[in-house]
C-alpha cells in the first residue's frame, strides 16, 4: 500500500507557495501515471492544475478535489524545523507548510485511489482534480479544471474535497455546504469644507456612519436548518484625511457578509443599495455600493451520498460527524455547480501557522477513510 504520510513529507519539500508549482504537481503526476491514471496538466494564465482519471471516460465516476499550493511560511527562523523540510520527528509528526492545509489531504486521496485501483479495479472511474491556486485568487484553479472537464465531456457523479474539516479530533465534522461570502465597498461623496463652517460643507462621514449603523442595527436573519445566522462585519472605514479641521469630501467603508442560503450575493447588493438610496435622500450625500462576490451559499442536502460518506467516517473513527456548513469558503463552492460535493479531511489544527504539522497516523487514517469511500461507492 502506498504511504500517504511519506507522500505528504515529499510534497511538503516542494515549495509551492501560490502561484508557484514548486514540483508538487510534477511529483503527483509521476505517482498517478505509474498507477495507470490518464493525466493532463490544465494550466491557465500561469496557474498550475492537474487532472487525472483512472478508468474509461464517461464511466460512472467519483472524484476528489484538493490543492497543493500553500500560504507563505513567514519568517523561517521562527520555525522549529524549516518550513519546507518535511521533517519527520521521533514522535511520528510531520512538520512543514502544507502539512495540514492540505498536502496531507491530497496525499491521502492520491494514495487511496492508487491502492484502490490496483487492488480492486472498479467498474467505473476515479477522477482527481488538483489545483495550484486555492489560497490565492482562485480564478484559474479549480474553475479552470471544471471548465476543461466540461469542454472535454468529463463528469463526476459526486466529489469529496479533502480540506481539513475537523476542529479537534478525526471524525468530528464533515462539511455539506458553505456560507456565501461577499465584500461590499460603500463610497460616500459629499462636499469638503472647514470644520468651523459645517453649513458650507456636506459631511460624507455623517451619512456613512448613519448608513453603517442602520446595517448593523438588526441581524440579517436567524439562520436556517443547516446554516447559522448570516453575519455582517464592517472591516474598514477610511476618508484619507490627515487634518482635524477639514471636513473630507469622500469616505469609504468596506463590509464583509458571510451569508446563508436565504440570500444571494446579488440580492444582498440590491438590499444595500436600497438602504444607500434612503440615506442619500435623507442627507444629500451620494452613496454608491459595489460588490465583490467570492462565492454563493450552497448545501448538499442529506441523502445517499452524504449518508455514505458519513457512515464510512463513523465506521473508521467511532464518531458520527456533525453535518456542518461552518467556516470560510473552499473550492467546494465551485465543484457544487458540477456535482454533489462534501468536504472531509484532517483536523485543522496548525493550518497557516508557524510550525504547521500533522501526526503521520492521522494522515494514514484519512487514507483508509478515502479508500473505504471508494469501496462503498462502487459496491
Amino acid at each position: 500500500m502506498p504511504d500517504a504520510a511519506d507522500l505528504t513529507a515529499r510534497l511538503i519539500r516542494c515549495p509551492s507557495v501560490t502561484p508557484e508549482e514548486g514540483g508538487a504537481l510534477v511529483l503527483l503526476q509521476e505517482v498517478l501515471e505509474e498507477a495507470g491514471f490518464d493525466c493532463h496538466r490544465v494550466d491557465r494564465n500561469g496557474t498550475p492544475n492537474l487532472f487525472a482519471r483512472w478508468g474509461a471516460k464517461g464511466a460512472r465516476a467519483i472524484g476528489f478535489n484538493g490543492h497543493t499550493d500553500v500560504v507563505p511560511p513567514g519568517d523561517p527562523a521562527s520555525w522549529t524545523h524549516p518550513p519546507f523540510s518535511g521533517h519527520w520527528d521521533a514522535d511520528d509528526v510531520i512538520w512543514g507548510r502544507g502539512a495540514t492545509d492540505m498536502k496531507s489531504g491530497v496525499a491521502a486521496f492520491v494514495c487511496a485511489a492508487v491502492d484502490f485501483v490496483r487492488q480492486t479495479p472498479p467498474d467505473g472511474a476515479v477522477i482527481l482534480t488538483i489545483t495550484g491556486d486555492e489560497e490565492g485568487p482562485s480564478r484559474d484553479g479549480t474553475i479552470a479544471l471544471l471548465d476543461w472537464m466540461a469542454a472535454n465531456d468529463e463528469r463526476m457523479e459526486a466529489c469529496i474535497v479533502g480540506e481539513p474539516s475537523n476542529p479537534e479530533v478525526m471524525g468530528e465534522m464533515m462539511k455539506i455546504g458553505r456560507r456565501g461570502s461577499a465584500t461590499y465597498t460603500i463610497t460616500a461623496k459629499g462636499r469638503q469644507g472647514h470644520a468651523a463652517y459645517p453649513h458650507k460643507a456636506l459631511n460624507p462621514l455623517h451619512a456613512l456612519t448613519r448608513y453603517l449603523a442602520d446595517l448593523t442595527a438588526e441581524p440579517l436573519d436567524q439562520g436556517t436548518d443547516h446554516f447559522d445566522p448570516s453575519g455582517l462585519q464592517i472591516t474598514t472605514i477610511d476618508c484619507g484625511n490627515p487634518a482635524s479641521n477639514v471636513i473630507p469630501e469622500k469616505a469609504v467603508a468596506v463590509v464583509n457578509i458571510r451569508f446563508n442560503d436565504l440570500h444571494t450575493g446579488a440580492g444582498l447588493l440590491d438590499r444595500l443599495r436600497d438602504r444607500a438610496a434612503a440615506v442619500q435622500a435623507q442627507t444629500g450625500v451620494t452613496l454608491s455600493v459595489e460588490a465583490q462576490i467570492s462565492g454563493e451559499a450552497f448545501l448538499t442536502a442529506p441523502g445517499p451520498f452524504v449518508d455514505m460518506v458519513r457512515g464510512v467516517v463513523q465506521q473508521e473513527t467511532n464518531r458520527q460527524p456533525v453535518l456542518s456548513t461552518s467556516g470560510g469558503t473552499s473550492d467546494a463552492r465551485f465543484v457544487k455547480d458540477h456535482c454533489p460535493v462534501v468536504e472531509f479531511g484532517l483536523v485543522g489544527a496548525h493550518m497557516h501557522q508557524v510550525d504547521e504539522r500533522v501526526p503521520a497516523q492521522q494522515v494514514r487514517q484519512l487514507q483508509v477513510i478515502y479508500q473505504r469511500i471508494l469501496e462503498r461507492f462502487f459496491a
